[in-house]
């Protein structure tokens, strides 16, 4: 007696979780197909002989309506997905696992359509990479374009400024006169002023005069330059009076030595530079820099 009373406890153990079970399904909207049907119609088969009460039989109806809840389920998601034309992954899955070798390797190429298919060459394509191969020059006279000559600096004489417009023969001492009355009416309080600052100009052609002139200035005693390397800074003081002519300024004479030479260049990029920082600290002239020149 007492194994039967096991037994049937268990019994309605394993339906109440078959009826959650079902119930889960139900409210969760999982897959119904997961539930298998017959291990569950297995389950409710084994204990129906042990029912006598009401109680037991109820439980064992209940179960057995949760189960047809879920095959009506299974029924409907039949339904819907092949309406929908949808391919369940498994199916899928197995459909391709039952292929052979042959019949798999027919599909994929029927289905692949590689980049290479869509731009391959043509006979064109060819015909104008050869005419374009023999158009080209050897590659020695082609690197021997392409590499510039590297310019060294040298001296320009006044006959060569004339020649280019740069300065006019007739009015370079008034020029040299002009240049100097300027410098010393911007000259700060020390008496000095960066040498940047004072021949940087609108254009680069200006700057490039302006500088120019200011080296006659210095070489005949107008103007003495002071460096200072570790500042990276260059400054320029009139004088009242020149220290030497233009004449001794050529050589030694008097007793008076020649001047020492100084080569300051002055780069595109520099005078961009300089130019940019005297426009925004207001000083610019006309606006904006210009690279007319």
């Amino acid at each position: 007696m007492s194994q039967d009373r096991d037994k049937r406890r268990a019994g309605r153990k394993d339906l109440q979780g078959i009826i959650e079970l079902c119930r889960s399904v139900q409210t969760r909207s999982l897959n119904p197909f997961l539930v298998n049907v017959d291990d569950l119609l297995e389950v409710l088969r084994r204990y129906f002989p042990e029912w006598e009460g009401p109680e037991d039989l109820c439980l064992d109806a209940e179960a057995l309506n949760e189960i047809a809840s879920v095959i009506k389920l299974q029924s409907e998601w039949v339904k819907r997905r092949s309406s929908s034309l949808y391919t369940d992954p498994f199916i899928l899955e197995e459909k391709i696992r039952r292929l052979n070798a042959d019949k798999l390797t027919e599909i994929f190429l029927l289905s692949w359509h590689p980049i290479a298919e869509i731009e391959q060459l043509s006979p064109k394509c060819l015909e104008e990479a050869l005419a374009y191969w023999e158009s080209l020059l050897p590659i020695n006279e082609r690197l021997r374009r392409e590499v510039s000559q590297e310019l060294k600096p040298r001296r320009i004489s006044r006959e060569e400024l004339v020649k280019l417009g740069l300065l006019a023969e007739e009015a370079f001492q008034e020029e040299l006169t002009t240049l100097w009355n300027e410098l010393k009416e911007k000259v700060g309080v020390n008496g000095k002023i960066n040498y940047w600052d004072f021949i940087t100009a609108n254009s680069y052609k200006e700057t490039i005069k302006r500088a120019y002139i200011m080296s006659f200035l210095v070489t005949y005693g107008y103007v003495a330059m002071e460096v200072h390397p570790l500042k990276e800074e260059i400054l320029l003081t009139p004088l009242r009076q020149p220290r030497f002519s233009e004449e001794r300024a050529g050589g030694k004479s008097g007793g008076v030595k020649k001047p020492a030479s100084l080569p300051i260049p002055i780069g595109y990029e520099e005078w961009l530079n300089w130019r940019r920082k005297k426009f925004l600290e207001g000083r610019g002239e006309g606006g904006e820099p210009t690279t007319q020149g």
